[in-house]
C-alpha cells in the first residue's frame, strides 16, 4: 500500500527508504516538492518563498493537537515540553523536617531556658509557667540535595521516525 504524502512512520531498521526522509527539521526546496509544502506549509520552518521544513522529532513525542478533558489545548506544530526541570522551593507543598537539637553532655534545670540546650539527664524538667514565651538556642535543619535538574523522560525506545515525500495526495473527508 502506498503511503500518504506526508505520512510519518517510524521503522525498526537504521536509513528512511525510498521517497521517505527523516524526521530532523531539515530545509527542503518548494520547488522540489510542491504538493508536500501544500499540505506543510511552514509550520515547521522555512521562509515559505523557497523552502519548507520538514517535522524534527529527534527525542520528541508526537501528541494529538486539541484539548482533551483537563488538559492544554495543543495546535498543529506546537512545540512543548522539557526534558528535565528543577523544583523550587515555592512549588514545594506545606511540609515539615524533623529537627535535631543540640544536647548538653550535662544535666541542668532552670526555669529560663533563653538561648540554652536541653540537658540530657536531670530530674526536673522545665517550667514554662516561670518563663513563657522563651527560646532554646537556635539550631536549623541542614540543607539537602545537589540542585541538579531532575530528569522526567518517560521509557523510551528510539527508532527512525520519517515523512513520506512521495504518495498519495491526501483528500479531505
Amino acid at each position: 500500500m502506498d503511503p500518504f504524502l506526508g505520512q510519518i512512520q517510524t521503522f525498526g531498521f537504521n536509513f528512511a527508504p525510498r521517497g521517505w526522509s527523516t524526521c530532523e527539521g531539515q530545509l527542503l526546496a518548494i520547488a522540489s516538492n510542491t504538493a508536500l509544502f501544500s499540505l506543510l506549509g511552514t509550520t515547521y520552518g522555512g521562509d515559505g518563498r523557497t523552502t519548507f521544513g520538514l517535522p524534527d522529532l529527534r527525542g520528541r513525542s508526537i501528541v494529538g493537537i486539541g484539548r482533551g478533558p483537563g488538559l492544554s489545548t495543543i495546535t498543529w506544530g506546537e512545540r512543548g515540553g522539557s526534558e528535565s526541570f528543577n523544583i523550587l522551593t515555592n512549588q514545594l507543598p506545606p511540609h515539615h523536617h524533623t529537627q535535631l537539637i543540640p544536647v548538653n553532655e550535662d544535666g541542668g534545670e532552670t526555669d529560663d531556658p533563653n538561648n540554652a540546650v536541653i540537658g540530657n539527664s536531670g530530674t526536673a524538667s522545665f517550667n514554662a509557667a516561670a518563663s513563657p514565651n522563651s527560646y532554646l538556642k537556635p539550631s536549623n535543619t541542614g540543607n539537602t540535595g545537589s540542585g541538579s535538574s531532575i530528569l522526567k523522560r518517560s521509557p523510551f525506545l528510539g527508532m527512525y521516525v520519517c515523512i513520506a515525500l512521495v504518495g498519495i495526495f491526501p483528500s479531505r473527508s
